[in-house]
């Protein structure tokens, strides 16, 4: 699309941390624009802050609420969202404002976990607790913890027709080294899980994530002790020589 419009605009839905809203600020270049919104006002402050150390100005990021998006019909070339509706409820709902708010000949596209279908070697003891932990975080909050199988599903009873669809699957996988690194050493993306403990917290995967939940764990309903032993448990596996963990995600691409 780039390559035929050098003026897009782009809706990132559920930005997060920020960071893959700069990378798509960054690919479309400055004559194209990026809006990214968020349900959470100190989210969006954090991740202006990494535009701004980046040097990107070519994106605005604003609180909303995916629900209720407020631009009008037909805005945006692109909209997106990444890891956002497997936390959220009646997800065809996001999916339809996604829709409303792309222009004709537009895209809606959308990439959305699998928990069900992670795989992970060795099994140690912690690493089955983060595992159920994890599950158990992502349903109470009315989420789906199988939302990359039926992102297919959604998107019809979101009212489009199958042949507006293309849908794939990817896979994490870490098995090297240097990729099992990120895993025990820091996060790798964060999720939104303000409707699960207290107003918000911010949940990164493996070592890191065990970090940025103290103090909330309580409400959470694990100890401190709980915590231990998944940190260690992934700091332990990231050593493993035979270490192995994946995942499928569902992908969707809707023309408009």
């Amino acid at each position: 699309m780039k390559g035929s419009n050098r003026h897009l605009t782009l809706l990132d839905v559920g930005a997060g941390s920020g960071s893959m809203s700069v990378g798509f600020a960054q690919l479309i270049g400055p004559e194209g624009h990026v809006t990214a919104v968020d349900v959470n006002p100190d989210v969006i402050q954090r991740a202006k802050a990494i535009a701004e150390v980046q040097g990107v100005t070519n994106i605005l990021f604003q609180t909303s609420d995916a629900y209720k998006l407020p631009f009008r019909g037909g805005s945006f070339d692109i909209v997106h969202c990444h890891q956002v509706l497997i936390h959220t409820e009646n997800q065809w709902e996001i999916l339809q404002e996604m829709l409303r708010v792309a222009k004709p000949g537009g895209v809606v596209a959308a990439r959305e976990s699998d928990f069900e279908t992670q795989v992970i070697w060795p099994p140690l003891p912690g690493l089955l607790k983060y595992h159920d932990f994890s599950l158990k975080l992502v349903t109470a909050s009315g989420g789906c913890e199988s939302a990359g199988r039926q992102l297919l599903s959604w998107a019809l009873r979101a009212g489009v027709t199958r042949g507006q669809i293309t849908t794939i699957f990817s896979a994490w996988t870490y098995t090297e080294p240097e990729d099992r690194k990120v895993w025990g050493e820091r996060p790798i993306f964060s999720i939104c899980l303000s409707w699960i403990v207290a107003e918000y917290v911010c949940l990164c995967l493996a070592a890191g994530m065990i970090d940025m939940l103290r103090g909330s764990n309580n409400d959470a309903g694990i100890t401190e002790a709980d915590m231990d032993e998944m940190r260690d448990a992934w700091v332990e596996w990231v050593d493993r020589d035979n270490a192995v963990l994946a995942m499928l995600h569902g992908e969707i691409i809707i023309r408009k």
